[in-house]
């Protein structure tokens, strides 16, 4: 006869779900103004301030650049303090940003103000809210990530009509500063709450679960992973596919009127990205407990050159667009997913934070170079085909790479 306690969750494995339930607020927001909301107030900044074109986006660039370089920073605190300091600090880094970016009246105050929402990005967004996950959760970690991931695809859906409707009330000055003031008076005290509400390590709590983690012998430190041919392999496999989805996230719509279809037409197909995205973390999260994340992930990297070889010989065809684009949405979705949980699979949770800070620098840095590079190779041949066909090469060297360092992560 079972026992009945047995089957009722303890209190120590429902206290880190707070976790994820006060990180999906803060992710929204933090997304949401310090990465979407730009899109929408850039042409407005670059009017007000007079500011050249490359200085308006290439201030924005450059913060994704910073974000990057302190990845690794602030994942080796958050593996030693946890993501209550970290995150906390983020946020007023992050108040401290947009204020500063909207109240800029010079070139050298704006790019400053850049630069400290980038220090900002690298202690709020996906990376340091999955070191956290990670360091609390005793178990259950991918599902935490996979959660969270669900709400953070809800940022664009939910900052680009706010920030549209709020830059047309009150101008992008005071958007921006009420978005600081966000930062400051919400996103702060919860990131402040952490601590008291997740779980804390103990010994030997890093082991397998029904959840799908991974079974890990010895974890990796930051300097041991760094050796390791898997960990460059895993980078370059991450930038790569990170480069396709930044350089078409600015470039598709363009891409495809040049296929001769109609602006309208371009912009209802690509609205099935974001859904896709949803879809395809759902459906990750529905299959979690019966297929490895080294299997998901190459499945979903083995997706994105289907789609861009379908899009390729067939972008005349609305059809396969739509296909290209519900393709494209599910495994951008996904991916957030694998580079949250494979890190962990193949390095161990100890030094979680700093590994994927680690790994996360090149792929911010490509997702900063992405739309630059994809506009130099438009410039040079505007004919889609010339775009894709490097694009797809990029993909299958991302797949290649994936591959090899899940292979050698087995046999190590």
């Amino acid at each position: 006869m079972s026992n009945p306690s047995a089957d009722m969750p303890s209190k120590e494995s429902k206290d880190p779900w707070k976790i994820v339930y006060l990180l999906a607020f803060t992710q929204i927001v933090s997304w949401g103004s310090l990465y979407y909301a730009f899109a929408v107030v850039a042409n407005d900044i670059q009017r007000d301030l007079g500011l050249s074109t490359p200085v308006v986006f290439g201030a924005f660039s450059w913060s994704l650049l910073v974000a990057g370089l302190a990845a690794t920073p602030a994942g080796m605190l958050i593996d030693r303090a946890g993501g209550r300091a970290v995150m906390s600090i983020g946020s007023l880094l992050a108040g401290i940003g947009m204020a500063g970016i909207a109240c800029s009246n010079s070139p050298a105050m704006y790019i400053g103000a850049w630069t400290v929402t980038g220090i900002a990005m690298a202690m709020t967004l996906y990376e340091a809210a999955f070191a956290t996950i990670n360091r609390e959760f005793l178990r259950g970690a991918r599902k935490g990530i996979s959660v969270l991931t669900l709400f953070g695809g809800l940022a664009s859906t939910v900052f680009w009509p706010l920030t549209l409707k709020l830059n047309t009330a009150i101008g992008w000055r005071d958007t921006l500063l009420l978005y600081a003031a966000i930062h400051v008076l919400l996103c702060l005290p919860m990131h402040a709450m952490l601590a008291a509400a997740g779980a804390r390590k103990q010994a030997g709590a890093a082991h397998a679960d029904a959840s799908g983690d991974a079974r890990q012998a010895r974890s990796f430190t930051l300097r041991e992973a760094l050796r390791e041919p898997v960990f460059w392999k895993l980078a370059l496999a991450f930038s790569a596919n990170l480069f396709i989805f930044s350089a078409l996230s600015v470039h598709l719509i363009p891409l495809l009127q040049r296929f001769g279809h109609s602006a309208g037409t371009a912009v209802l197909v690509a609205a099935l990205i974001g859904p896709m995205q949803v879809a395809g973390r759902i459906a990750e999260m529905a299959f979690a407990s019966k297929v490895k994340p080294q299997a998901v992930g190459i499945a979903t990297f083995a997706v994105l050159p289907l789609a861009l070889l379908a899009l390729l010989f067939m972008g005349t065809r609305p059809l396969a667009v739509a296909a290209f684009c519900m393709l494209y949405g599910m495994s951008n979705g996904v991916l957030t997913i694998v580079r949250g949980i494979v890190p962990q699979v193949l390095f161990g949770r100890e030094n979680y934070g700093a590994i994927s800070g680690a790994l996360a620098g090149p792929s911010l840095i490509s997702k900063a170079a992405g739309p630059l590079a994809a506009a130099s190779l438009v410039a040079y041949d505007p004919a889609p085909e010339w775009l894709l066909g490097i694009l797809l090469a990029v993909s299958v060297l991302s797949l290649g790479c994936f591959l090899s360092a899940v292979r050698a992560g087995a046999v190590r």
